[in-house]
């Protein structure tokens, strides 16, 4: 693996642009203000160069060139560990390892390999795993693997499992998301049985696109706010959204949509947050596949950021 580009600040967030053959990907360390590294650190993994969903808000699926190994997967790690804990010793309250950055985790059983390893390849305490999956029909199995690797490594509230929903409107989902994905009964129906007393609650995230509708009363029939909580975020600049002239429900002026949502689902009993982060990683380009993709494409050349360097100080 060689790191051709990095973009970012070591206080916010760290994008790195790896080749891998003749194939790019990202990955990402992160920082959520106001905490410090020891109490919260966050690693974003790419688990395929690019992604065959080609949902219609992120860049990764403007292309697909195969999944990530396992021994890939683990050169993402490694690198980021070893930059901050050489020893591998890893005494972080939260450690993140976030399976959400370019592909889908769901269509790659590598991941699953991985996350049986992990809790022995680290010290690492704080170790907290996390899937992001648009839940597709073909990845039932590994979904139902997933379940017993959580009950057997993660259990008492040490995983992160998350749905992306974005729309409570079936049709205006598979819009957003062209795919064969389950529908909102068979992700409730899945989640009663992945939640056991002690989990974390499982998130529904709603990237909320201006123009979609997210109905309160569809997410109380279905989800039971004693096992799922709501996420609600910005649409992300990145160059698809643009291309599709999508309208994000979140601005950094305008709450007022998503703070009625809010108080609409905290009223039926779901805990809800308001996911907006910060506004930096937009400039960064800490988004799925912004930067891979020019290095794709030709915009970018490796002769122009060998060996690598920072973009923003």
């Amino acid at each position: 693996m060689d790191i051709v580009a990095k973009f970012g600040r070591d206080t916010l967030a760290v994008l790195y642009v790896a080749k891998i053959g003749n194939k790019y990907l990202e990955f990402v360390e992160s920082l959520q203000p106001p905490f410090t590294r020891e109490e919260k650190w966050v690693l974003i993994l790419s688990t395929m160069f690019g992604c065959p969903v080609k949902c219609h808000i992120c860049d990764a699926g403007t292309y697909y060139h195969g999944k990530v190994s396992v021994e890939e997967l683990y050169q993402q790690i490694d690198f980021l560990v070893a930059q901050r804990f050489p020893d591998r010793v890893i005494p972080v309250k939260k450690f993140k390892i976030q399976f959400a950055r370019m592909g889908e985790p769901a269509l790659n059983d590598n991941v699953l390999q991985v996350l049986t390893d992990l809790p022995q390849r680290f010290q690492a305490p704080g170790l907290m795993p996390c899937i992001s999956t648009i839940a597709p029909r073909v990845s039932r199995p590994f979904l139902e693997e997933l379940i017993r690797i959580k009950k057997r490594f993660y259990y008492g509230g040490q995983f992160q499992m998350q749905f992306s929903i974005h729309s409570t409107d079936e049709e205006r989902r598979r819009k957003i998301i062209p795919f064969k994905i389950w529908d909102l009964a068979e992700v409730a129906e899945y989640g009663e049985r992945f939640f056991m007393p002690g989990d974390r609650k499982i998130t529904l995230n709603f990237a909320a696109e201006r123009d979609s509708p997210i109905d309160y009363a569809i997410i109380q029939d279905f989800f039971d706010p004693e096992k799922f909580l709501i996420k609600i975020t910005p649409v992300n600049p990145t160059e698809r959204v643009k291309a599709h002239g999508v309208s994000s429900m979140i601005t950094p002026t305008s709450l007022g949509q998503a703070k009625q949502l809010k108080k609409q689902l905290e009223e039926k009993g779901f805990e809800v947050l308001i996911s907006i982060g910060e506004l930096e990683e937009n400039q960064i380009g800490s988004n799925c596949g912004q930067h891979a993709l020019k290095f794709v494409n030709g915009t970018y050349t490796i002769e122009q950021f060998t060996p690598y360097q920072t973009l923003k100080e």
